[in-house]
């Protein structure tokens, strides 16, 4: 998997090549701070199950909720054009 939140004294940015690296950064970053699939749910106005198919890479997740987590976690989306 090439997901992998980089510790502080890295480069804060991740190349995420699927939703299950998607999911899996967002469970990552969502322990790093200490908070619970519950946390997260109540915070976003989410359900759980939502937050757990998210986590799990699910395909059919909602695009704005994803955006609305990642915005809760203090992460953002970045477009780019891919380096050569």
């Amino acid at each position: 998997m090439n997901a992998e939140l980089p510790s502080s004294s890295q480069q804060q940015e991740s190349i995420v090549l699927s939703v299950r690296e998607l999911g899996a950064l967002i469970r990552q970053a969502r322990k790093n701070q200490n908070l619970t699939q519950e946390d997260i749910s109540g915070l976003a106005g989410l359900g759980n199950r939502f937050i757990i198919d998210l986590e799990r890479g699910k395909e059919t997740v909602q695009a704005q909720k994803v955006l609305d987590v990642l915005a809760l976690l203090g992460l953002e989306v970045v477009i780019r054009k891919v380096s050569a």
